[in-house]
């Protein structure tokens, strides 16, 4: 994954990253490891008893269920001769990327939208993507003509059938 390494000086080190890690970022660890170790033919049960970890923390991992610690993410490098700090970066990438898909947050412009059309409801919690049928239907049952228009332009539709 990691070409070589350049020692700078004692406590500076420079990574020349191959491309092979450049496609793994934002992938969880466990995932990259289950390839690693599908690849190599090595059995998970002793994989994890050869690291002195319980099988079941190495299946939660592999399955993307649970995070990769730096004592584990250390050992599993050791024991594959990879570069230190390869799997625990890739936690990092990975973390990174759920950072960003959560700050994500698609709504429409609460603007334009009156929060009394959704009077039965918190219209900050609304999932607007999981509920959009029911969304257009009151707003163009109870909107404005701006109202209609934003809901038009929010979920992008080109022709809105009217019943």
């Amino acid at each position: 994954m990691i070409k070589n390494i350049a020692c700078v000086n004692k406590n500076v080190y420079i990574c020349f990253m191959d491309i092979e890690f450049e496609k793994y970022k934002g992938i969880h660890p466990g995932i990259v490891l289950d390839r690693l170790l599908r690849k190599e033919a090595i059995s998970k049960r002793h994989f994890a008893i050869s690291i002195g970890e319980y099988p079941q923390t190495l299946n939660a991992i592999t399955k993307g269920k649970r995070r990769m610690n730096i004592p584990f993410s250390l050992k599993a490098e050791n024991k594959l001769g990879l570069p230190e700090g390869t799997l625990s970066l890739l936690q990092t990438y990975f973390e990174i990327e759920q950072e960003k898909k959560s700050q994500i947050k698609i709504t429409p412009d609460f603007n334009i939208i009156r929060k009394t059309i959704f009077w039965d409801t918190d219209i900050e919690k609304i999932d607007w993507l999981s509920y959009q049928k029911s969304v257009i239907q009151r707003v163009m049952e109870m909107g404005n003509e701006a109202e209609k228009q934003e809901i038009i332009r929010f979920y992008n539709l080109n022709i809105l059938k009217l019943n």
